[in-house]
């Protein structure tokens, strides 16, 4: 769990780059790069050609992220022509940024998000934040969340431990979304610990066949646990850290630390996408880590 002290020693790291570092943390803030990965993961049939966008970790809240900017990110998005969009949770700002903005209605960023279109629908799973912004959620340990609600009213699927099974010229893959692993915070023996509605086991056991599987997630670490039998994960939370000095983030919310902090990530050829996502979490700047938008073209390349 990131502190606000944590992230402002942090970023007290980068400050001393220079004077004008902070000025341009804050602009870099405002960014929305497309990162392009080309790959045919392990399992996924060289003729099966998918082309996936992925929005991840908006936290949506005036000025930073305000519906109107989620509304521009959604057309650069719907000029790239994908096949099918996923959302990676963390829609709603935290609490401690909520110190330096005022939070977007839910309808308004639901609402923009409502108009991205893809043949193969517009998928998201929940994450943390999602669930934290109302605590009589956390302790009832359920939900419905609001942003759950909110995502579901404007059209967008919102799978939480479900798979869909998708089709694309007559050839199928499986999308699965996890439940959230941070979803119930504690304090015990002194330290902060999570527990969340994730059931990758149960999750699994829906696929039917053996056609490849793309594996949502909000939280990255649960890919130490990913089996092979998954193609690919998709991951976001980390923010590629937000403030990064020559590719190292002094506060990276995973017990991993660095492992599993940004990009694409290849274990035991086991295969994962860490996004940078789009917004900020604990302060309103990012540096060395810029928002981006990230596409995957599935089924083009030999790893």
């Amino acid at each position: 769990m990131i502190t606000r002290r944590q992230f402002f020693m942090g970023f007290g790291v980068a400050g001393l780059a220079g004077a004008g570092t902070g000025g341009y943390a804050l602009a870099e803030s405002f960014g929305s790069n497309i990162t392009r990965y080309q790959m045919t993961p392990p399992g996924w049939p060289q003729d099966l050609p998918v082309r996936l966008l992925i929005l991840s970790d908006l936290h949506a809240c005036d000025p930073w992220m305000t519906a109107e900017r989620i509304a521009g990110m959604v057309e650069q998005v719907n000029t790239l022509q994908p096949d099918c969009v996923l959302l990676l949770g963390d829609y709603v700002a935290g609490h401690s940024i909520g110190r330096f903005s005022k939070p977007v209605p839910h309808r308004d960023w639901a609402n923009a998000l409502a108009g991205l279109k893809a043949p193969m629908g517009v998928h998201a799973v929940l994450g943390n934040h999602d669930w934290w912004e109302d605590w009589d959620v956390v302790r009832r340990r359920r939900g419905p969340t609001k942003a759950g609600i909110a995502l579901q009213e404007a059209g967008i699927t919102v799978h939480e431990n479900t798979c869909v099974r998708l089709n694309k010229n007559g050839r199928h893959f499986w999308l699965a979304g996890l439940g959230d692993q941070w979803a119930f915070p504690s304090h015990r023996d002194g330290r902060r610990h999570f527990e969340g509605t994730d059931d990758l086991p149960g999750t699994l056991a829906q696929v039917s066949d053996d056609a490849p599987i793309i594996m949502m997630v909000h939280e990255p670490d649960i890919f130490a646990s990913m089996p092979a039998r998954v193609s690919l994960t998709l991951a976001g939370h980390t923010h590629g850290g937000q403030v990064r000095l020559f590719g190292y983030a002094p506060v990276v919310p995973s017990r991993f630390g660095q492992r599993y902090l940004y990009g694409h990530i290849v274990e035991d050829n086991r295969h994962m996408i860490v996004s940078g996502g789009l917004g900020c979490s604990a302060v309103p700047v990012r540096l060395g880590a810029p928002p981006e938008i990230v596409q995957i073209d599935l089924g083009t390349a030999q790893l």
